[in-house]
């Protein structure tokens, strides 16, 4: 259980993937901004903007940020600056004792799923799926960070917006705990050392055309089915890809007849301007009769 986000408080801000370029500080700042005009203090990791290795700061130095703003008292939630590559080099670095004892909310999307994920699957802390600090003003729209206000400073857990179109793939019925985030990346962490439990779960997957073509996706799907993922979640959520194919006909080419559970489709999550906040650890219901199709089941906020 968290508290809610108020007036007065700090947002902190870690850089886990690639370097932070110079193009990218006017969005920063613009976002530092927004934040100072709603009322909330910001406050960078000390190595945020490193490029110790030249394409980013050394894995020690990303997960001492993290494991740094997670003790840190006067923090109350954490954004990934933004997104990249590499995040996973952290994961033999990160102090997970620490961070189960003093939980809050992290944040960011694509390459944060990695950390996202491994948290929760590490700690039971629930991490979010959303916007990067970054992207709360470098898109056209105010979507993701009204998002952010209605979900961590108001606590209000519906997923997007009324307007949001949801499709069903597949109807069913489902409820489970929500992982997943960028296809990639969660293929990756289908198996090893750094795994996650996918028993029981609702899966919702999005992935980045411009580094994932068709082939690529199907590539990441049929690792996921060989290695036994789709055996074992309850329902599949299906979010933004702007590929020459649909992902969920990818999806269905590479699934077949063989599984049952609810598929749905909508674009409110992922590398578009809809970023609703999605809870990897928190309860949730796929119902394809309903027109929002998946609801939060469990309030995680105080």
């Amino acid at each position: 259980m968290f508290e809610k986000i108020k007036k007065g408080d700090t947002i902190g801000i870690i850089a886990p993937s690639s370097k932070i370029d110079e193009d990218d500080l006017e969005t920063i700042n613009n976002s530092v901004l927004l934040m100072e005009s709603t009322g909330l203090k910001v406050k960078f990791a000390k190595n945020a903007f490193k490029k110790t290795l030249g394409y980013s700061a050394t894995p020690e130095e990303k997960a001492e940020d993290i494991n740094l703003m997670f003790a840190d008292k006067e923090v109350k939630m954490i954004f990934s600056v933004s997104g990249g590559f590499n995040s996973n080099s952290v994961f033999d670095h990160l102090d997970y004792e620490l961070i189960k004892q003093n939980p809050k909310p992290l944040c960011g999307f694509s390459d944060s799923t990695s950390i996202e994920n491994i948290i929760y699957a590490k700690t039971g802390v629930i991490t979010f799926n959303g916007p990067t600090f970054k992207s709360l003003t470098s898109w056209a729209t105010p979507y993701a960070y009204e998002e952010f206000v209605k979900r961590l400073m108001k606590g209000d857990m519906k997923l997007g917006k009324d307007e949001d179109e949801y499709i069903t793939i597949r109807e069913g019925e489902a409820e489970g705990i929500l992982v997943g985030g960028s296809l990639g990346l969660v293929s990756q962490l289908t198996c090893g050392k750094y795994s996650i439990d996918f028993e029981n779960k609702i899966l919702f997957l999005e992935e980045f055309y411009m580094e994932s073509p068709p082939e690529s996706v199907s590539n990441y799907l049929y690792y996921m089915k060989q290695n036994g993922v789709f055996d074992k979640i309850k329902g599949l959520w299906i979010g933004n890809y702007d590929g020459s194919v649909p992902l969920e006909k990818i999806v269905l080419d590479v699934l077949g007849d063989k599984y049952k559970f609810p598929i749905i489709k909508s674009n409110n999550f992922g590398h578009t301007e809809k970023k609703t906040l999605i809870p990897v650890g928190g309860k949730a219901r796929i119902d394809t009769n309903k027109q929002t199709k998946i609801e939060i089941v469990e309030n995680f906020m105080d």
